[in-house]
């Protein structure tokens, strides 16, 4: 048996292929692909095979009878799901035994911003017929890097969230050892699990947290919607990007990041990693 992960030199699909070999799977068992081959020569060096997969251009012959593929979701807001569709229609065309996907919390039911496109690919892979599971990734508390370094520059952090919206947030890596240990579980065929991190903080917390790592006084500032398309906009976002920003933290704002589930930590067997220990690691 093959494992296939798509977009392998991303942080997440990377991070799947290491929990997979830490699992015990053998290099040779691992197929990690992306749209530059060369990308992942440090995992060929280590015995992992490796091969082009251009979610523009799906060549023939990448996927397997018998392989579990994982498609990490791609990046390109618009483009998803005719590109997530050729993967499916490669992965039915080739009989692979599963196939499973990263997408968005809840997504065929919420008012999450950027949940279409997901939903829209989690009913091409239903038409598949290939066997398949759905991880519903909730928030990388990663997503809030860029938020720690605007803090450690103007000591604030500026939402349009409100002071009583949560998001129950978990690692990167959590997501990633979650996708390896579904891969390797057969029994999660034909379920949809929704992961999200074991507690749901305030961005009150949140910039706490930013002040403590950096060892200076950090507020959370909360704005209104329109105050904030403003900012965004003089700080250089075009108008369509600080929507995208602006929808996404009135979608925080309505509670839709602050689901606790438990199915993360059940399926990587251990709490999630708190918040403040990821940004820990950031100083």
């Amino acid at each position: 048996m093959t494992y296939v992960v798509t977009a392998a030199s991303g942080q997440l699909g990377r991070g799947v292929v290491e929990h997979l070999l830490h699992r015990g799977v053998q290099p040779g068992e691992v197929l990690a692909t992306a749209r530059r081959r060369e990308a992942l020569d440090d995992l060929a060096a280590r015995g992992v095979r490796t091969a082009r997969l251009d979610y523009d251009d799906v060549e023939a012959g990448v996927l397997a009878a018998g392989d579990t593929v994982l498609l990490v979701s791609g990046s390109e807001v618009g483009q998803r799901e005719r590109q997530h569709g050729a993967v499916v229609e490669a992965a039915r065309a080739a009989g692979v035994a599963r196939l499973l996907y990263t997408s968005a919390p809840a997504a065929s039911e919420t008012a999450l911003v950027l949940a279409p496109e997901h939903a829209a690919t989690e009913r091409l892979i239903a038409a598949s017929g290939v066997p398949a599971t759905v991880l519903r990734n909730g928030w990388y508390t990663e997503n809030y890097r860029q938020a720690f370094d605007q803090a450690a520059a103007t000591g604030e952090l500026v939402t349009s969230t409100g002071h009583d919206a949560r998001v129950a947030s978990a690692a990167r890596d959590d997501y990633a050892e979650a996708a390896a240990a579904a891969m390797l579980e057969p029994a999660t065929t034909g379920q949809v699990l929704e992961l999200s991190g074991d507690e749901a903080w305030t961005f009150d917390e949140l910039a706490e947290t930013f002040g403590r790592v950096l060892g200076r006084e950090v507020v959370h500032r909360a704005v209104g919607p329109g105050e904030h398309q403003e900012m965004l906009q003089q700080a250089g976002l075009d108008e369509g990007t600080a929507g995208f920003v602006v929808a996404l933290d009135q979608n925080t704002a309505a509670g839709l990041l602050a689901e606790r589930t438990g199915e993360l930590a059940t399926l990587i067997g251990r709490p999630t990693t708190p918040m403040p220990q990821t940004v820990a690691g950031w100083s």
